[in-house]
């Protein structure tokens, strides 16, 4: 393809590919291993983690694998919400779970409390800067979030309400399984939110915004 013969727009989209790879798969990668690191804290997950850490305690499988599965399903649920995945959903979907497996195979469990509370500290941290890396690179939401998003397009419901009814619907699944439940999961549940909203003004790609429709006279 010849970029010269694109519009000044599709040029620009063109030249930002390669930011928008490069934040994708890095936000995805350190979003793999934040989860790992506060699997590792011992102090408690988020919501969607005490899920994945329940089947994957009941299932006898990893948790990459459960991530995996669990992100299969949930683009399953896609279909009656009329969502369509993108290369951001997809790589979330596979990508988060082979990495998540990787990295807790080779980081230990902590048991000091200081030791734990930094490695929690960082894993939020991390978290929060992953999320505005691989949101702000514009392929897609993950399956979890794109079904967020679907039922409260459908139901208009607003995101908090559904969001919150999807967490603590799988934060009391994940803790009847056996999934980890503490500090950590309140910590998480608290600043996540002001942790990636803080990022998302430093690694967002810009994009430009499409031109306004040519009115239609007659």
């Amino acid at each position: 393809m010849n970029i010269t013969n694109l519009t000044p727009r599709q040029q620009l989209h063109a030249g930002r590919m390669p930011l928008r790879m490069v934040n994708l798969y890095s936000g995805l990668t350190l979003y793999a291993l934040a989860e790992a690191l506060i699997i590792r804290a011992n102090l408690g997950v988020d919501p969607w983690g005490v899920f994945h850490l329940g089947l994957a305690a009941m299932a006898n499988l990893s948790v990459g694998t459960i991530v995996i599965l669990v992100g299969a399903v949930v683009l399953l649920g896609w279909i009656p919400l009329r969502q369509w995945p993108g290369l951001g959903t997809v790589s979330n979907a596979i990508w988060i779970g082979l990495a998540m497996d990787m990295f807790l195979s080779v980081i230990p469990v902590m048991h000091h409390l200081p030791a734990q509370i930094a490695m929690l500290i960082a894993a939020v941290v991390l978290c929060g800067l992953a999320g505005a890396l691989y949101i702000g690179s514009h392929f897609g939401p993950g399956p979890r979030d794109g079904l967020m998003t679907g039922i409260h397009l459908r139901t208009g419901l607003s995101i908090r309400a559904v969001r919150t009814t999807l967490e603590l619907s799988v934060l009391g699944i994940g803790w009847m399984l056996g999934g980890p439940v503490g500090v950590g999961t309140v910590v998480y549940a608290l600043l996540i939110g002001p942790m990636t909203q803080f990022f998302f003004r430093y690694v967002t790609v810009k994009l430009p915004e499409r031109a306004p429709a040519a009115a239609v006279s007659g």
